[in-house]
């Protein structure tokens, strides 16, 4: 195989059976040296193969996770790598990386979460802090507050419903970043609700409509938002999940569920109105507003960053640019929830 051999990040993931959060936190340790060819980190074969060398002298380690307390439906199981079709040949990388690309340039800054919100932010961050190299990884919530914990991502994005307070997401923060200091701070307001299909011919319009029998789910995945919701309001109204026909049936994002739903392969679905407007042949059903929060750690080193994103949340610029995405309520952009 040639010397000049790279892979993607993702690339790297498969090969290594980790997750690509996992890959993130390597490049950003030095641990595997990486470089940039466009948008997109490339990791040579030459330095793979020299991690996977050290790796094999050495143990590796892992942080515990805190008592959080949590029911244990809402422990996410270990990230897996995404399943796709397998790749036969590496992409060829130039013979030696071109001069915007070289090894070891720029901070690493791993901004975890699926919404669009997040890729115009690192667009911003990248652009008003040139010594900052964003990676973007489209875990959920609570995974991503677990890689938080784990070391593994800077900026995490959260939407997770705490059904007994009605609150979202401090308690889930407190309860997993124990012993952290960081910040929270307002991302938008965005409404999440049901996916059904066009006219709704079931009639589902409540969360105790899922009672109905002979309905179809189409589930999200463990670890995220819009499956935390489900599972806390299928609780508090006392639903079994037995009850419902393909709740281990899953998908990995809000266009994945409404796609599904449009094709008939379920009544129903979980996410927010932005993919409704997307996607044809369904119609959505307004149910909550939730709030879409950032959180940072605060060390010494990422005190630069963390001024700069915050400044980024309260500016003109990123406020006109997400404020052309209908159904985000950007009111309270910036401000600082909780500080620890």
């Amino acid at each position: 195989m040639s010397e000049n051999t790279s892979y993607t990040t993702e690339e790297i993931a498969r090969l290594l059976k980790i997750s690509k959060l996992k890959v993130y936190d390597l490049i950003k340790k030095g641990e595997l040296p990486s470089y940039r060819v466009g948008k997109q980190m490339r990791v040579d074969l030459s330095d793979l193969e020299r991690y996977k060398q050290n790796s094999r002298s050495s143990g590796t380690y892992s942080h515990p996770l805190p008592e959080s307390g949590f029911p244990e439906a809402y422990q996410p199981q270990t990230q897996q790598p995404q399943q796709t079709a397998p790749f036969t040949a590496p992409y060829q990388a130039f013979a030696s990386p071109p001069p915007h690309s070289l090894k070891h340039s720029g901070l690493n800054v791993v901004i975890t979460g699926q919404d669009m919100s997040l890729d115009i932010l690192a667009t911003h961050l990248e652009r008003t802090l040139p010594s900052t190299r964003p990676l973007r990884s489209y875990a959920g919530s609570l995974d991503s507050l677990i890689a938080m914990y784990q070391g593994e991502s800077d900026i995490v994005s959260t939407h997770l419903l705490d059904g007994d307070s009605g609150e979202y997401n401090l308690p889930y923060i407190r309860k997993l970043l124990v012993g952290f200091s960081y910040i929270v701070v307002h991302l938008l307001t965005r409404s999440a609700g049901f996916y059904v299909q066009k006219g709704n011919p079931k009639g589902i319009r409540s969360w105790s409509d899922l009672r109905q029998h002979g309905l179809t789910l189409i589930n999200r995945e463990r670890g995220s938002g819009a499956r935390v919701l489900l599972d806390e309001q299928l609780r508090l109204h006392d639903i079994p999940s037995s009850r419902l026909n393909g709740y281990s049936n899953e998908e990995n994002s809000h266009l994945a569920v409404a796609g599904l739903v449009a094709r008939g392969g379920a009544d129903v679905g979980i996410g927010t109105e932005k993919a409704a407007r997307i996607v044809d042949g369904i119609d959505f059903i307004p149910l909550i507003r939730e709030r879409y929060d950032l959180v940072m750690i605060k060390k010494p080193e990422n005190e630069p960053w963390i001024s700069t994103v915050i400044d980024i949340l309260r500016s003109e610029a990123f406020r006109s640019e997400l404020s052309s995405i209908h159904s985000y309520d950007l009111s309270e952009t910036g401000n600082i929830i909780y500080e620890t």
